[in-house]
């Protein structure tokens, strides 16, 4: 339960002072009976505003398909954001939806968004081992050597002290590949790949746990 003026205010409709004049005038309803009390305490899921049910009261967790040329940030100084591709009334919330591990400005694929940020914990914390699944593309075609060196959790990252993790490696054509790793280290597929001397040309993600891209369209979202 939570008051009604400070739910519309976290969901990004008002501010608190703006959500007490909309109670007020009458545009929210509980449970289908308009109630005019902002101290009022109800459940997110059975608040209308205008008639219409509140915009994901519950909390947001989406798939999104991030195009090349956006970053996994708020911060809009190296490029346009992915929360751009998002309604404007999310980045109003209390909570504001974050990125469930970034990509690289010039990757695309797979991206878990939402504003749940102990769901956001649990899929980012690295004694998880959620997987994540990319599709690679390289400079050259891949050597089949590469599937034992990747799967012995023997792989070392250039400036790092521990090896990488067991990483399933899958051969899809001469330059083409798919790996899954379970860590999240800074720009952890392009530098294994890297350590072998290989450049990564071009990078996809399809997976992220139980999450797939499927045929979520370019730069749309879905509901999870």
């Amino acid at each position: 339960m939570i008051r009604l003026d400070r739910l519309l205010a976290n969901l990004g409709y008002a501010s608190r002072s703006e959500a007490n004049h909309l109670i007020r005038n009458g545009r929210v309803s509980v449970d289908d009976n308009v109630v005019r009390d902002p101290s009022s305490h109800v459940n997110p899921g059975s608040v209308t505003l205008d008639n219409e049910p509140l915009d994901h009261p519950d909390g947001i967790f989406i798939a999104a398909h991030k195009p090349a040329g956006y970053v996994c940030s708020h911060d809009d100084r190296d490029g346009p954001t992915v929360f751009t591709l998002l309604p404007r009334q999310w980045l109003d919330r209390t909570a504001r939806p974050e990125a469930v591990g970034r990509l690289d400005k010039d990757t695309t694929g797979l991206l878990l968004i939402t504003d749940d940020h102990a769901l956001l914990h649990r899929l980012t914390a690295p004694k998880h081992h959620v997987e994540k699944v990319y599709e690679v593309t390289l400079d050259r075609p891949v050597d089949p050597s590469l599937i034992d060196v990747f799967a012995g959790g023997t792989l070392m990252l250039r400036s790092e002290t521990e090896p990488c993790l067991p990483a399933p490696l899958r051969i899809l054509a001469d330059c083409r590949a798919e790996l899954i790793i379970t860590e999240g280290r800074y720009h952890q597929v392009k530098r294994m790949f890297a350590a072998c001397d290989y450049k990564v040309e071009a990078l996809h993600r399809t997976r992220v746990g139980q999450w797939s891209l499927a045929d979520l369209e370019l730069g749309a979202w879905r509901d999870l």
